[in-house]
């Protein structure tokens, strides 16, 4: 059997997995109420996706 010939150290190992981290979801600015908002999605402050209402907002 394969054995390793030496133990791999902490800092090594750390930076092997350097490359691992979750990167974060992209976020765009919506043109109409200038709102953050995922890309390609309805903006939840306003109900636009691409300058067009697509969900009513409802009024307080």
């Amino acid at each position: 059997m394969i054995v390793p010939k030496q133990r791999t150290s902490k800092s090594r190992r750390n930076k092997r997995r350097s490359h691992h981290a979750l990167a974060r979801p992209g976020q765009s600015k919506c043109t109409r109420c200038g709102g953050v908002k995922m890309p390609h999605r309805i903006c939840s402050h306003c109900g636009s996706y691409r300058d067009r209402n697509v969900v009513p907002i409802r009024e307080i």
